[in-house]
């Protein structure tokens, strides 16, 4: 479905982190987890890219996706926009969604590959699901963690939602875990792992090491789905 919005709400969630909402129109229906395309004229060229839609399709009013500032072309024209300006949008594809068919899963995202987990997050707050929920976020800094106020919030709401944050260059104060998401995070954290359907989503270096390491904890590919796309760092 392809369509012009404009923009209703932008959240600023981190120092180089924001949040773009625009009205949902009738009929585009999409999965959590999935993602869509978003247009912008740059410079005079329409430039397309890609972007996993962080609202649940339990929310009817809006569409968000949110996105890393990275100081390239497409990431300053969207830092630029203002409430009331357009863009197009063409969605939804992917094939990394939940709909509630698994009693247990494991999110494994880094830094901004949180934007699936929180959709799939959302959903299942919404509806009250049962499913058993584990997201392991991995970030650089506390700075960096994107919609932390909010998985807070959800986990009081949520009693089957379980956050566990993991920083790479956490500060002296920081009171958890300091790696990056490996065998001994996953076996410490999930430990019923060997029941759970996995979902992957992060920068493509984090990918190349956590396939390999589904391999090392006995975890066949029928058991995880991944996502990534060629516009995640622009």
């Amino acid at each position: 479905m392809e369509f012009n919005e404009s923009v209703k709400e932008i959240i600023k969630q981190t120092h180089d982190v924001k949040s773009f909402r625009f009205k949902r129109p009738s009929g585009f229906d999409y999965k959590a987890g999935q993602y869509m395309f978003i247009t912008l004229n740059i410079q005079g060229e329409k430039t397309r890219k890609p972007f996993t839609i962080s609202s649940s399709p339990t929310e009817k009013a809006h569409l968000e996706f949110t996105k890393k500032l990275t100081g390239h072309d497409f990431s300053n024209a969207l830092d630029a926009l203002s409430v009331g300006d357009s863009l197009g949008i063409d969605g939804p594809y992917g094939e990394m969604t939940f709909e509630g068919e698994y009693d247990k899963i494991a999110l494994l995202s880094g830094g901004i590959g949180i934007t699936p987990m929180m959709s799939i997050c959302r959903y299942c707050t919404d509806l009250k699901l049962g499913t058993q929920v584990t997201l392991v976020s991995s970030n650089k800094t506390e700075t960096d963690i994107v919609f932390r106020d909010e998985l807070e919030k959800m986990q009081v709401q949520n009693k089957n939602l379980k956050v566990v944050h993991t920083l790479t260059r956490a500060g002296d104060d920081w009171k958890g875990s300091r790696e990056r998401i490996s065998a001994n995070l996953i076996t410490t954290q999930i430990p019923d792992y060997k029941e759970r359907m996995f979902y992957l989503c992060g920068p493509p270096r984090m990918m190349e090491a956590i396939e390999p390491l589904m391999k090392e904890l006995g975890i066949p590919e029928e058991r995880f789905k991944k996502e990534i796309f060629s516009g995640y760092q622009n």
